[in-house]
């Protein structure tokens, strides 16, 4: 499967101040990254395949992104947008630090443990394979009452080792 080199990959870095119940990038200081069309055919098989093959995280769904906030305590997230195209919303709906990217078919988005996000409004098709550090299980916070300890573990998460799409090399090391 051939990607975008990466001397020719545009990425997007976002930090994302903490809002209310949800902590975004205040806790580690990584960004939110966006890499712009890493696939040039990304359907779901071949996205799966090639991140297999890296060998950093676990593809583990298909599907597109709860409509509602929410974020991942126990490990970072890889979305790889395998159609369509969506606006998104990462921070907060009401934080004024947050970021409301259109993804398209073919982008990846390296989400930091922490980093609240949904859906705003699918514009046809849009589907992502969501992919985890390997060995982790992901949770669901919502910034709400009682998910303080789930908040504070994030400190204590490691940062990746090699890059989950482009694994020596890649702009998630270089953060």
């Amino acid at each position: 499967m051939s990607i975008t080199p990466l001397n020719a990959l545009r990425v997007s870095k976002h930090q994302i101040p903490a809002y209310e119940g949800i902590p975004n990038t205040s806790i580690q200081g990584k960004p939110l990254m966006i890499y712009h069309g890493v696939f040039a055919d990304p359907n779901p098989s071949t996205i799966e395949s090639h991140l297999k093959s890296v060998g950093v995280v676990s593809p583990q769904w298909r599907y597109t992104m709860f409509s509602e906030t929410h974020f991942h305590s126990t490990t970072h997230e890889v979305l790889s947008i395998a159609s369509g195209s969506a606006k998104c919303c990462f921070g907060g709906e009401k934080n004024e630090g947050r970021v409301e990217p259109v993804l398209e078919q073919g982008d990846v988005v390296v989400v930091p443990a922490g980093v609240g996000h949904r859906l705003l409004e699918d514009y046809g098709g849009f589907q992502m394979v969501g992919s985890y550090e390997k060995g982790r299980t992901w949770d669901m916070c919502y910034g709400k009452p009682g998910e303080e300890e789930q908040v504070k573990q994030i400190g204590s998460l490691g940062w990746f080792k090699r890059d989950p799409v482009y694994g020596d090399e890649g702009p998630s090391l270089k953060v």
